[in-house]
């Protein structure tokens, strides 16, 4: 699906009569990024396909050829589920280590994902792209309704680790959550009074 949009994108730049650079200045990118996505390199953004689009005029072509990407890039064990949670009416988790996939920044899910060192910083970058392009489901006309979140601080070797640019991003990707950050000792009753309810 990558070459099927790489060649796409090649096609509508060579019957605009535009050049990589060119294409690039219009849609606010580098020449080098044009030419990474035209060679399969890169993996285009959602953002870099709408406006290739309206540059092109290619009707939306490029964005629907970049959601399939997307879909197609989601990991095995997980692909049942991205298809259910695109679906869903709500979503609820509990995640008590990482934030949840869905409410994750960029860096964020970059640091997550390239933590194991099981993945190639190219495949790293796909998979971070894929977590991103979830994302837009929040952003939607009818996103899935969620449950309060409670942001929990973390502590390393005796340092707080807190990250509020991540409440900063729940806040502002989805409306209906609600985010606290917590002392580490209410982190730990709180746990233990969802973990009671459960049975």
């Amino acid at each position: 699906m990558l070459e099927h949009f790489a060649e796409e994108l090649r096609l509508a730049r060579v019957r605009a009569e535009m050049s990589q650079a060119e294409l690039a200045e219009a849609c606010n990118y580098s020449a080098a990024m044009i030419a990474k996505v035209e060679t399969c390199e890169r993996r285009p953004s959602l953002d870099l396909a709408r406006r290739c689009d309206a540059v092109l005029g290619t009707g939306g072509l490029l964005e629907r050829i970049q959601r399939r990407i997307g879909q197609e890039s989601v990991v095995g064990y997980f692909q049942e589920f991205a298809g259910i949670e695109q679906e869903a009416k709500a979503l609820r988790c509990f995640q008590p280590t990482f934030i949840p996939g869905l409410l994750q920044t960029e860096p964020y899910a970059r640091a997550v994902l390239s933590s194991s060192g099981l993945l190639t910083s190219e495949e790293t970058e796909e998979q971070v792209a894929t977590r991103l392009h979830r994302q837009e489901i929040l952003t939607r006309a009818t996103p899935p309704l969620g449950e309060p979140v409670a942001y929990l601080e973390g502590h390393i070797h005796g340092k707080v680790i807190d990250h509020p640019e991540q409440v900063r991003h729940m806040l502002d990707v989805w409306d209906s959550i609600r985010g606290e950050a917590l002392p580490h000792q209410r982190s730990i009753e709180l746990i233990a009074e969802v973990a009671q309810t459960w049975s």
